[in-house]
């Protein structure tokens, strides 16, 4: 476990009155750092942290989910691994509740794009040959993201790929919480797969188009406000809700229906 999972499970359980939270933080992250510096750079990476009464707590452990800010994110890549790829466009719909506040779309220049993700995603070179360089859409879509909890269609891709670029940049990994959009949509609808194009179709969402990070991003919210009409009642705020992504039971299709499950292949490209 991460020193910030480690940090993020104590803050799930209570609050901290503030001496003893920087102590906590001396104690996880290195004792000959400075508390407080520790503190804002861990709010400015992404982690919601609030103080009330002298004591420092985790917002998504008392933000009822239905008035949570959520961003869903998704990105197309160049390949798909942070250390030799990059982003080369990002799509993100941020909402609160049933209502969509604001919207993130950028393309972000590179020199060459392979040829297998242009027949993927119908994005080449010439595309990218005037976008904002990755640098300036990278902090922009930071700013953008605030403190909200990251959701993606296979967030351990997106929200992965995001944190090594930032990191390779100099501005350190992201600390927001996040959701997985399939690992919900596991537990609250009942499909023979949970890849979004199938889903897509399936749900009838019938976004016209696919592996571009906008409307892949429009779609997952799609899927995300379906699952989050099935959710139970005993779940009440943030944190709950991505527990239940994560250890809640998987839905299954009547056995006249049902097919055999097909493994999910990690999307290299967002989705």
């Amino acid at each position: 476990m991460s020193k910030l999972s480690k940090l993020v499970a104590k803050l799930k359980k209570r609050s901290y009155p503030k001496e003893q939270f920087f102590g906590l933080l001396q104690n996880l992250f290195g004792m000959f750092e400075e508390p407080e510096t520790i503190y804002q750079t861990l709010v400015a990476r992404g982690l919601p942290l609030a103080e009330h009464n002298g004591k420092v707590f985790l917002k998504t452990a008392r933000t009822p989910y239905r008035k949570q800010i959520f961003t869903i994110v998704d990105i197309e890549t160049s390949g798909s691994k942070p250390e030799y790829a990059q982003v080369i466009e990002i799509g993100a719909i941020k909402v609160c509740g049933d209502e969509v506040i604001d919207r993130f779309e950028s393309f972000i220049y590179a020199d060459e794009v392979p040829e297998y993700i242009t027949k993927l995603t119908g994005i080449d070179a010439s595309d990218l040959e005037h976008a904002p360089s990755q640098r300036e859409v990278l902090l922009l879509f930071k700013e953008f993201l605030g403190d909200s909890v990251f959701v993606a269609h296979n967030v351990y891709f997106d929200y992965n790929f995001i944190s090594q670029k930032l990191l390779q940049l100099g501005y350190g990994e992201l600390a927001n919480r996040k959701l997985c959009s399939i690992d919900l949509a596991r537990r609250t609808i009942a499909s023979e797969r949970y890849a979004l194009e199938y889903l897509n179709e399936n749900l009838g969402i019938h976004t016209a188009v696919s592996h571009r990070a906008y409307a892949d991003a429009l779609t997952a919210y799609e899927v995300f406000k379906r699952s989050l009409a099935r959710i139970p009642h005993e779940v009440k705020t943030t944190e709950e809700l991505i527990d239940f992504s994560k250890k809640g039971k998987k839905l299954t299709l009547p056995k006249k229906d049902a097919a055999p499950q097909k493994s999910e292949a990690q999307h290299s490209q967002g989705s």
